[in-house]
């Protein structure tokens, strides 16, 4: 099995194997969840890994009583604002040379879509890609290259992680445990992620339209 096909698996079926895993480790769950979101947000190498999934399953896992809902999405919110601080700062210390430099362990054109994700939706881009799986990963790290400034940067990045991380983890609480739910759980996993990205495509279709009327 290769590693996108252990993707889509854990995609689809990450709530499954957080309960094994659980059943297995106990606590060690907690670790394991902070790990993966941590490596999704900290490193543009690992934009393969579960996000949105991942936060929806703990949620529903919590709801089963497995793990503490507070005490688990306080611990994601901090992985993902620790990850995004650390993907800035490898950005920072890179600098705007891996625009032009080919390097084998960095997708470039994940690189300049999210470049021109900034380009439309500016500095708003660290929250809004927070739901934008892929560009969610690069976000961080093309701040660190155009060196926006860290303390503008950091607003943005603990406001995202705390919307990202509460909202589809008590989407998961609240609705994870129906059984329609459980029983589609792939299905729900895309719904809920179709449902994240309609503020973003509101934004750039307001954008759009914006610049239309502007060039009229």
């Amino acid at each position: 099995m290769d590693w996108l096909t252990m993707a889509f698996d854990m995609f689809l079926h990450v709530d499954r194997h957080l309960v094994e895993f659980a059943a297995t480790y106990g606590l060690w769950v907690y670790a394991l969840l902070f790990l993966i979101i941590f490596l999704e947000t900290g490193l543009v190498v690992t934009p393969f890994l579960p996000g949105d999934s991942l936060l929806f399953a703990a949620g529903a896992l919590a709801a089963a009583g497995v793990i503490d809902i507070v005490g688990v999405l306080a611990l994601l919110t901090a992985a993902a604002i620790i990850g995004d601080n650390t993907n800035y700062f490898i950005g920072r210390t890179v600098g705007p040379r891996v625009f032009t430099e080919g390097r084998r362990w960095l997708k470039r054109e994940h690189l300049l879509r999210t470049q021109h994700f900034y380009e439309k939706h500016g500095g708003k881009t660290v929250v809004l890609a927070r739901f934008v799986p892929i560009v969610r990963t690069f976000a961080p790290f093309v701040a660190g290259v155009g060196r926006m400034h860290y303390p503008r940067f950091l607003a943005f990045d603990v406001g995202g992680g705390i919307l990202w991380v509460w909202s589809f983890g008590l989407l998961g609480y609240f609705f994870g445990n129906q059984p329609i739910v459980k029983e589609n759980f792939g299905l729900a996993i895309v719904a809920v992620i179709v449902i994240s990205l309609l503020p973003v495509a509101f934004e750039a279709w307001r954008m759009r339209f914006k610049r239309a009327g502007a060039g009229s």
